[in-house]
C-alpha cells in the first residue's frame, strides 16, 4: 500500500504520540503542512491505517493508528 505525503506524515506524527492523538491536536501539527485533515484522515480510514469514530472525525475525536509501515 502506498501512502501519500500527507498520510506519511499524519502517520508519523501518531507514531511519534504513541499511535494516538486527538483529531484538533492533530489538526494543529498539519497546520502548517497542509489543509483537508479530516479528508486525508477518511481515505487512511478505508485503508485500515487509521481508526476513529464515525465517518468524518469531528473536533474530540481520538485518531488511533491500527497498522504500522511494516504491516502496509
Amino acid at each position: 500500500m502506498v501512502l501519500s505525503e500527507e498520510e506519511k506524515f499524519i502517520y508519523e506524527k501518531l507514531k511519534e504520540n504513541d499511535g494516538k492523538l486527538g483529531y484538533k491536536a492533530l489538526q494543529e501539527l498539519c497546520a502548517e503542512e497542509f489543509e483537508g485533515v479530516r479528508l486525508i484522515l477518511k481515505k487512511m480510514k478505508e485503508k485500515g491505517v487509521v481508526s476513529y469514530e464515525g465517518m468524518i472525525p469531528g473536533f474530540s475525536a481520538e485518531i488511533i493508528l491500527v497498522k504500522t509501515l511494516t504491516d502496509l
